[in-house]
């Protein structure tokens, strides 16, 4: 099968592990695991932050982000197809006693004028507005991508009001190989960065948390409360070094793979609607989801659905250029 539902079907290539099984490891939870340290301090050092913890997943560490940023009663401003809000389980209400503050962005992105609007004023009867939440890329926007004047716009919101600002970077390498922006840059806008390697990157496993040291000393606290605290993770964290050092600027295939299958659905007459492909993700609307998945799946390749008139590819790295050449002949025959 052609595995398109999502980039997190990946698996390790044979590069990545033999990194993974000759990594030097130690007990993490002591802070004695040296391959966990060195992709923790390797990544800090990247974006120009002072450290980062490694946590099992994206959800995790975007959860330990609004944790650490705000107390009960406080709401967290984001845009509503963010994942924060709709794919971590009502994380942000359960584990961290907020609520979300919804917007509505052009394909998941929210502007600073948006931000400022929704920021509540000071009254016993209104929770209080501390924390903003951004993606990139978006993934229910299709891999949409931040402007990054509109980031650094909405940074100066946050300062002039006294509110912390956290990147949901699952996807931020497709991000930045596609505009040429630096992680530098990124750390210089943001009090704390969930970066993802599970996806695009191609581990099996893991995100960081990067942000302050009195951030991240909070935040190791709070991984130990949400069960993250792993022993020897440095056999994961090499996997997450290999991928650092092999699997960025690769991501570029993965998003030109997602633009020829866009090129190939938009002349199809059942396909209504081709959303703008930015980077790895494919979202198109069709006449009939259920109908359209299972002739793909008969055919051999697997999408998913992405709302009632909605379905979802995502490129990766194990999307060959035959698999691309198969996938695009399937679908003229649909």
């Amino acid at each position: 099968m052609i595995e398109l539902r999502s980039d997190t079907f990946t698996k390790p290539t044979p590069g990545m592990l033999d990194a993974m099984m000759h990594a030097e490891v130690g007990d993490d939870v002591f802070g004695e695991d040296p391959t966990v340290n060195k992709l923790e301090s390797k990544l800090a050092a990247l974006f120009g932050m002072d450290e980062g913890v490694f946590c099992p997943s994206g959800t995790m560490a975007n959860q330990i982000g609004i944790r650490v940023h705000t107390q009960p009663q406080d709401e967290v401003i984001c845009d509503k197809h963010s994942h924060v809000y709709l794919y971590e389980g009502g994380g942000m209400a359960s584990n961290s006693g907020v609520l979300p503050n919804l917007l509505d962005g052009d394909r998941g992105r929210i502007t600073a004028a948006q931000v400022e609007a929704a920021i509540k004023p000071e009254a016993d009867y209104l929770t209080t507005s501390r924390l903003v939440v951004i993606e990139n890329t978006m993934n229910k926007g299709g891999g949409s991508i931040y402007d990054f004047s509109e980031i650094e716009k909405i940074h100066k919101v946050c300062d002039a009001h006294g509110l912390s600002l956290h990147l949901d970077g699952a996807r931020l390498f497709n991000a930045m190989v596609e505009t040429g922006e630096t992680p530098k840059q990124f750390g210089g806008v943001f009090n704390s960065i969930s970066v993802c390697l599970s996806k695009g990157l191609g581990t099996p496993i893991g995100s960081v948390l990067l942000g302050s040291k009195a951030l991240i000393k909070k935040a190791r606290r709070v991984r130990k409360v949400f069960g993250g605290g792993m022993r020897q993770a440095g056999y994961l964290a090499a996997a997450g070094i290999y991928a650092l050092d092999n699997n960025v600027e690769r991501l570029k295939e993965d998003h030109a793979h997602a633009r020829a299958l866009g090129e190939a659905l938009a002349k199809k007459d059942f396909v209504r609607e081709v959303m703008s492909v930015d980077t790895n993700i494919l979202i198109f609307s069709v006449d009939d989801v259920q109908k359209r998945l299972s002739q793909l799946k008969e055919k051999g390749v697997l999408a998913i659905a992405f709302g009632a008139q909605q379905i979802r590819m995502v490129t990766h790295l194990d999307f060959t250029d035959d698999d691309l050449e198969q996938t695009v002949d399937i679908i003229k025959t649909l």
